[in-house]
């Protein structure tokens, strides 16, 4: 197998995993409330807010060395394709 399809393919591994953990936070988040909870009768509610907003948090960093990790593999294949294009019109050697 040759460089390109294996780099396209790991690109498109980043980007699914990319695209997956943003689906997962958003369908944390859609269950999350913008509340503020002044009486202890709701504690229970309060305790469930906290549980999803401690996930999301815990899927953060993830997604972030995934958004990082996507650009700079997006970077590389354009990087690699504008080389590509100079070698064919023999404009580097």
């Amino acid at each position: 197998m040759t460089f390109v399809p294996i780099l396209w393919s790991v690109w498109g591994v980043v980007v699914a995993l990319l695209f997956s953990l943003h689906i997962y936070r958003g369908s944390l988040e859609k269950n999350e409330d913008d509340q503020i909870f002044l009486d202890d009768s709701f504690e229970h509610e309060k305790v469930a807010q906290m549980a999803i907003v401690a996930k999301v948090q815990k899927i953060e960093p993830a997604l972030r060395v995934a958004k990082w990790l996507a650009l700079a593999m997006t970077i590389f294949i354009i990087v690699y394709y504008i080389r590509d294009i100079l070698l064919q019109l023999n404009v580097i050697h």
